[in-house]
Order: structure tokens, then C-alpha cells, then sequence
């Protein structure tokens, strides 16, 4: 008896029959949606951490607003950034990208957190990966 697939078994549209490509799609956009969105939320309640540690002060110097004031917009840019990639992909994972990039440069410029810097940069990289996937990926 074999298990290998048929391509009858392959249009049944079940994500495990899917092709590789939008499996990768599917898993990049759904943690690009969920993970934006809890980050930003916990902005709000600073449950997992306390946020403003990871604020360069320079920020709070260029923009005069209390280090937690910041961190509430920061929020909002990140939940809003997990509603763009789930309802638009490929804009979506540019403006992930885009905002990994700066939280990289602010770690930078903190002097601190370089493991978490490096991590984001990961994280960038998966967003770019998911915005190629999502020109060819079919929703």
C-alpha cells in the first residue's frame, strides 16, 4: 500500500495537498498578521515586557512625547501593520519590513539589544520573503 499523494488527492484543495510554495505563503502571511497584531496590542498593557526599555532616548528627543506615549503609537503602526498583511500581502509585508528596519536602527543607536536586533533582522528577511511569495502565491 502506498501513501504517496495523487494528483486527484492534490486537487483537493486541502492546505497539506497545497504546493510547498503557498504553504510557505500561507504560513509567512498568517505569523505577519498574528504577531504584529499582539505585539501592538501589548504596547498597550506591557504584559510580555516593558516596551520603553527598548526606546532609544534620542526618539523621545526628536519627537517630545513621553517614552510610553511613543510606544502607544508604536502600537497602533504595528497592529495596523498586522491588518495590512492579512487583507493586502504584498504591501502588507513591505510596510513589516520597512517598520523592522527602523526598530533595527533604533536598537542600533540604543547601544543595547543586538541579539534582538539581529533576531528583527531575521524577521525582515521573512517579511521580503513573503512579499515575493505573495505576487505568485494565489489567495
Amino acid at each position: 500500500m502506498t501513501t504517496a499523494s495523487t494528483p486527484a488527492r492534490a486537487k483537493s484543495g486541502s492546505l497539506l495537498a497545497a504546493d510547498p510554495q503557498r504553504q510557505a505563503f500561507l504560513l509567512l502571511r498568517t505569523v505577519f498578521t498574528v504577531a504584529p497584531i499582539i505585539f501592538g496590542l501589548d504596547k498597550f498593557t506591557n504584559l510580555l515586557t516593558h516596551w520603553t526599555m527598548y526606546l532609544a532616548p534620542v526618539a523621545t528627543t526628536v519627537v517630545p512625547i513621553p517614552a510610553q506615549t511613543f510606544m502607544y503609537i508604536v502600537g497602533v503602526v504595528e497592529i495596523v501593520a498586522g491588518i495590512a498583511v492579512a487583507v493586502r500581502p504584498r504591501f502588507g509585508s513591505l510596510l513589516v519590513a520597512v517598520w523592522l528596519l527602523g526598530i533595527i536602527v533604533n536598537l542600533l543607536v540604543l547601544g543595547n539589544f543586538f541579539d534582538v536586533a539581529l533576531r528583527d533582522f531575521g524577521l525582515l528577511v521573512g517579511a521580503l520573503a513573503l512579499n515575493r511569495l505573495s505576487g505568485s502565491a494565489r489567495r
